[in-house]
């Protein structure tokens, strides 16, 4: 009897030790985590942060937030919005996938469908009587799977013309928004070997594309660790990284052009931000900047990194769930807590800065370097994780580990609690 009763007792003892192990590291994660939300009074109140929120599920967004990180508008409910940049008549272009369309050209409805929209923020509708958001134009095309096939850019020339990152069939392209027509189209296989039919794999994941001047794009290859500069009439006339090192850059978003010799980009599996220079002798691209820390939160798969004309840098903190500004030196300007995952942010009226209205770093002035936090297995659970359900930006690997530990004494505890029962029979 007295063998039974201690065998109950431990089974219980461990089941309550796997229980006490996930409630100390949880809450006390949450309880030590920093502030994810602050913003100092250098920041204009009237100043807008327009985010594109690519959301776990059916959760994709374009939120606009007033200067302090209060809400102003917000529409969305879809599968992903990705880019965002206001027009100049105060509308929103939008990128976006979503599901459930019926004219779905090759493919079997219902399917899904990606490309652009423009969303008017003051939209008046029937019944309403405060002006609400609006899609009031969108073109868009049905994609074999949403995954890797989104249209993750675009942006208004001023030609009038759209110019478009094309994932599906890998290609960048310019867009007459009147006719639907293209007038233009550069496509990578021209530059790389590729599959006869690019919609059948994530070949290259071209995920950006920016006019950096007249007929001359910065084009983001992200699967290759590589942006290039294509002209019209001449194709590719330059390469950034072009053995695909990724100490230099792994697999990035978003880049922004600074000028000749300058780009900054969101160093997404490095998770850092980084400025590059191009070395006047060697003519090799190297790191004149870094950031990979923020406010005391390592920053986590970074899709967007833009210099501000006052100097500073705005960057899309995807897996953690923010929006910071920071200085040069690091230091937070502001931190907003936004929807999870997003992909892209623009501080209005600003937006993404010219070349010319912006400042470069460096040489490695500033530089703070990689934080390596990759932990093998577990890193990759939590990613496809975040991409599922909005976890907290604090649950890190360890967390995992943690969970494992528990289950783990979970079973070992119900086995001798089973036992224990059974012997007593």
């Amino acid at each position: 009897m007295r063998d039974v009763t201690t065998t109950t007792a431990r089974g219980l003892a461990v089941v309550l030790a796997g229980l006490a192990l996930l409630v100390v590291a949880f809450t006390a994660s949450w309880a030590l985590a920093p502030d994810t939300e602050t913003v100092s009074e250098r920041v204009e109140p009237s100043d807008t942060l327009l985010v594109g929120v690519q959301g776990p599920g059916p959760n994709g967004n374009v939120t606009a937030l007033d200067g302090r990180g209060d809400v102003k508008w917000s529409l969305g409910d879809i599968i992903s919005y990705q880019n965002v940049q206001r027009l100049d008549n105060g509308s929103v272009l939008a990128t976006f996938a979503a599901g459930d369309y019926e004219e779905c050209g090759p493919y079997d409805p219902p399917c899904k469908r990606t490309g652009v929209r423009i969303i008017d923020p003051n939209a008046s509708s029937a019944g309403v009587s405060e002006p609400t958001p609006e899609v009031v134009w969108e073109w868009s095309y049905p994609v074999r799977t949403r995954e890797d096939s989104e249209v993750h850019d675009a942006e208004m020339l001023p030609s009038g013309n759209l110019l478009v990152a094309d994932m599906e069939y890998e290609s960048i392209f310019l867009l007459n928004p009147k006719t639907r027509e293209r007038v233009w189209t550069w496509n990578a296989s021209q530059h790389y070997d590729g599959p006869a039919d690019p919609t059948t794999t994530d070949w290259l994941h071209l995920n950006d594309v920016d006019r950096i001047g007249d007929g001359r794009y910065l084009v983001s290859i992200r699967n290759r660790n590589q942006l290039l500069v294509v002209e019209r009439g001449h194709g590719v006339v330059e390469v950034i990284n072009e053995n695909g090192d990724p100490d230099v850059l792994n697999r990035q978003h978003n880049p922004h052009w600074l000028g000749d010799g300058a780009v900054l980009v969101a160093d997404s599996e490095n998770h850092r931000a980084v400025e590059l220079h191009e070395n006047e002798t060697t003519g090799e691209w190297e790191v004149a900047w870094s950031v990979s820390t923020v406010g005391g939160i390592g920053l986590d798969w970074p899709r967007d990194a833009d210099r501000l004309p006052n100097g500073n840098t705005l960057l899309t903190d995807s897996r953690n769930n923010r929006v910071v500004e920071i200085e040069e030196n690091g230091s937070v300007v502001a931190s907003y807590a936004v929807p999870s995952l997003p992909y892209e942010a623009d501080r209005l009226p600003y937006g993404e800065a010219p070349a010319e209205a912006v400042a470069t770093y460096g040489p490695r002035r500033g530089e703070v370097g990689v934080l390596d936090r990759e932990v093998p297995v577990l890193s990759t659970l939590l990613a496809g994780a975040r991409h599922v359900v909005a976890l907290p930006y604090w649950v890190s690997e360890g967390h995992l580990l943690v969970v494992v530990v528990a289950l783990a004494l979970w079973v070992r505890g119900g086995y001798l609690l089973v036992r224990g029962r059974r012997s007593d029979e």
